[in-house]
């Protein structure tokens, strides 16, 4: 019993420890180590993480993780894969904070963080890309994604409106499908 634990804290801080950049950039990390590696949780369920995850207070890899610990070994497991998740950040928050007076007007440290903000936008693009194969796979799906993506980019609307708004086209869009099954 104490090995799922583990396995979760272990887990998740190899989840935090690898990843720059936020709760999107740990999308294919966690994608890999959870979904592929772990199996606790399926690819919808992990999409699906990430939209409550983005709607609700909070850092959205960490409540991520807090789900898909919940859902492994209820409260103490969420309890612990958070931590697992913002133990590294901690520990090295707290030395970059120790050292960075000394280091912060480096050339090298400067250009490292540019490569570093690179990779995350790579990262992030590739999330997308696995996101949009499994979510947009009809005309709905699609035509959701352009009305959505528009309205975010022309609007400053909060992200949870957009999630609502895309669930409740999506449900309106079913009912309509079936009644015209009929």
């Amino acid at each position: 019993m104490l090995k799922i634990y583990l396995d979760l804290f272990l887990t998740f801080s190899r989840v935090g420890l690898l990843t720059f950049g936020g709760g999107y950039a740990m999308l294919p990390i966690l994608q890999k180590e959870v979904v592929e590696a772990k199996k606790w949780a399926t690819e919808e369920e992990m999409i699906d993480y990430f939209a409550i995850g983005q709607t609700t207070p909070g850092i959205i890899a960490v409540n991520t993780a807090t789900f898909i610990g919940q859902k492994q070994r209820g409260v103490l497991g969420g309890i612990i894969a958070t931590l697992g998740l913002v133990f590294p950040s901690y520990i090295i928050i707290t030395l970059i904070a120790m050292f960075m007076r000394n280091f912060s007007d480096s050339t090298v440290i400067q250009n490292a963080f540019a490569g570093i903000r690179v990779s995350v936008y790579i990262l992030i693009l590739n999330a997308v890309l696995k996101l949009w194969k499994s979510s947009v796979v009809d005309k709905v799906g699609l035509l959701i994604f352009l009305l959505v993506f528009s309205l975010s980019i022309f609007t400053t609307w909060s992200p949870a409106l957009f999630v609502v708004m895309a669930g409740v086209l999506g449900v309106i869009a079913k009912w309509q499908e079936r009644r015209l099954e009929k």
